[in-house]
């Protein structure tokens, strides 16, 4: 009795050892409530099998004609080297040629996009169990800066091969070149030809995370976006 009577005493006389054990229950609290809802191997199945479904749908959604032009979210605009060249030609009435030019680039990335869920699903599937449950605890887009930062270069090695072929598929070129010809003809004015190549890959590869990173956000803000009872469990 006395034991007890003194180490109530020491507690109460030294609010930072209190403070140090309350912290270690919560801690302890949060890990069982963790293993209790879904274990770790769950955890990881659950978190990948969410982005498979993102990367599958950002690809699909992507892919199809007009995926980057009618999508204002993903939409590849004029390059921004360019800028001041676009606004140039807009006011010598070259709009229609303009607005050709972007809706080809666009085509572009819709061609190129429809070959890179392979190199998602590959990243998700070598996730480890570490991996998984940081990113369970993370933000609303951590899985999604995950597979950013393991296959970013991957994914560029991939797509601009297939940006440059289809940039010939939708004749880039054909709207581009005329562009860039009216405006080197404009006096005191600087020539611009940015490499379309690497333009189109980097913004094909952009647009499908922002596709990804909703997809992620969906799903574990909103509980009818949980489409099994693997992600229910794991997205509580």
């Amino acid at each position: 009795m006395k034991f007890i009577f003194l180490a109530l005493l020491l507690i109460v006389s030294h609010p930072c050892l209190a403070q140090i054990d309350l912290l270690k229950i919560a801690s302890t609290k949060s890990s069982a409530l963790l293993s209790t809802s879904a274990n770790k191997d769950e955890v990881s199945k659950g978190l990948k099998e969410a982005l498979v479904i993102g990367a599958n749908k950002a690809v699909k959604n992507s892919s199809v004609k007009g995926g980057f032009y009618n999508n204002i979210l993903i939409r590849i605009p004029f390059p921004d080297e360019a800028e001041k060249m676009k606004k140039t030609l807009k006011k010598a009435g070259m709009q229609s040629q303009i607005k050709e030019f972007e809706k080809s680039i666009n085509s572009a990335a819709e061609l190129a996009s429809k070959e890179v869920l392979v190199i998602f699903v590959e990243a998700i599937n070598a996730m480890n169990i570490k991996d998984a449950l940081q990113i369970l605890k993370g933000g609303n887009t951590a899985a999604t800066s995950y597979l950013k930062k393991q296959i970013s270069v991957k994914l560029y090695n991939k797509i601009k091969p297939i940006a440059k072929k289809a940039i010939q598929q939708v004749e880039v070129t054909k709207y581009w070149n005329p562009l860039v010809n009216s405006y080197n003809t404009i006096p005191f004015t600087k020539s611009v030809n940015p490499d379309l190549e690497d333009y189109v890959t980097n913004k094909t590869i952009d647009g499908i995370f922002v596709l990804i990173s909703n997809q992620e956000k969906e799903i574990r803000s909103n509980p009818k976006a949980r489409t099994s009872e693997l992600l229910l469990k794991v997205f509580k």
